[in-house]
């Protein structure tokens, strides 16, 4: 079977296609500045040929004209018709409180996706645009969402509760849901396999850390918590998010600056995280050359960072009862090495032993690599995240049951 999958933004639409018999990547690209001047498309094959070339695109349904285009152009392209896509993933960032798992798309589906736009204002309605799109190029083609939160619903009640009234919570569907869970799911998934292969008794953090970042404790194969909450401005420093603060400082700042709530939002959102505290910024590259230069300010937030990624694997480990095993994943989990010392170090007491010769090498790995030694009695790896490929998964295993 082979299947597209889909990751729509605002003004972008990335896209994979894969080979579901195979498990291989036959094409993926992204189109770029949707609905803007000078928009493009960058495609690439398996085979390391590639495109890119500017062309006009209005919105999104234009957009997936060209995705197709380039997977069926007679010189460039992997498929002789389109015909031989038999299904779509999309991506989908919060569920909210009326998806659980994957599906396929109805109208029905549809419905209630536009319902989650308030929980995931920035992300929902690209999401709803590119589905649209895929639905109005490919409308016999079976579409299935795959929802971030999904993999997060295990958690339990005293986990996901809020310390505010119960009427309101349940007014306004307020609790913890969690962001990451296709990559969370994925990364956990690998780890099993690499402690025994059977879920039962295995407890493993995953650190999936990067522009936006969140922990998740992982404890028999599910979710009992996870950093993330309400929306993805929860939890850890992120590249221009603040995370979990008092939230008291919100209405402080309102107060004082005279700000509107979407100007607070806009604020926490695009103005704070790392960006924000070093006022250098969101990268963290450009933090770790400013660290080398001797720039106390930028070694300050990637403290801050280390120390708050430290924290939240202690708290998931007591919650646990236990700890097997640490998993980094996404951009700075997976190409930051000084990050992964900072966190590793001093964590003596869960008996933790790391190689920091071979830390220092894993950069743009495509291979999972283990950083404990012999010695550590908590396995530590670097795992490369493959969302696009747990998304297809999920599309190949609904469409096929649907038949």
């Amino acid at each position: 079977m082979k299947v597209l999958v889909v990751n729509a933004g605002s003004s972008s639409l990335k896209y994979q296609l894969f080979d579901m018999n195979q498990n291989t990547v036959l094409a993926k690209g992204i189109c770029e500045r949707i609905g803007l001047d000078e928009s493009l498309i960058k495609h690439k094959n398996a085979d390391g040929s590639s495109i890119e070339s500017n062309v006009s695109m209005k919105n999104h349904a234009e957009a997936m004209k060209e995705v197709v285009n380039a997977l069926t152009d007679p010189s460039m392209g992997c498929l002789s018709d389109m015909s031989e896509i038999e299904a779509v993933g999309h991506r989908v960032v919060h569920g909210g409180p009326y998806f659980f798992e994957s599906c396929l798309v109805t109208d029905e589906v549809m419905d209630k996706l536009k319902k989650c736009v308030e929980f995931a204002p920035l992300h929902t309605p690209a999401h709803i645009m590119g589905i649209e799109a895929c639905l109005a190029t490919m409308p016999n083609v079976p579409q299935v969402l795959v929802f971030d939160t999904a993999f997060h619903q295990t958690m339990p009640n005293y986990a996901y509760t809020y310390g505010i009234s119960k009427q309101i919570a349940d007014k306004y569907h307020i609790r913890k849901y969690g962001a990451h869970g296709t990559s969370h799911r994925f990364v956990s998934m690998k780890a099993i396999e690499l402690l025994g292969g059977e879920a039962a008794g295995t407890r493993i953090v995953t650190c999936h850390i990067g522009n936006g970042s969140s922990i998740s404790a992982v404890k028999d194969g599910k979710v009992i918590d996870t950093s993330m909450g309400f929306t993805p401005l929860d939890g850890l420093l992120m590249g221009t998010r603040c995370g979990s603060i008092d939230p008291a400082i919100v209405t402080f700042i309102m107060d004082k600056e005279g700000l509107t709530p979407d100007q607070m939002n806009d604020y926490m959102n695009k103005q704070c995280g790392i960006a924000g505290v070093s006022e250098i910024s969101s990268d963290s590259r450009d933090i770790e050359a400013a660290i080398e230069d001797g720039n106390h300010q930028a070694l300050l937030t990637a403290e801050i960072l280390a120390y708050q990624v430290k924290k939240t694997i202690g708290s998931y480990a007591a919650a646990m009862n236990g700890l097997d095993a640490i998993v980094f994943t996404a951009g700075l989990g997976e190409n930051n090495p000084q990050l992964r010392e900072r966190v590793l170090t001093d964590m003596d007491c869960f008996g933790i032993q790391f190689d920091k010769a071979l830390n220092l090498t894993i950069l743009r790995q495509p291979n999972i690599v283990e950083l404990s030694t012999t010695e550590s009695k908590v396995k530590v790896y670097v795992i490369p995240t493959d969302e696009e490929f747990m998304i297809a998964s999920d599309t190949k295993q609904i469409v096929t049951k649907a038949k």
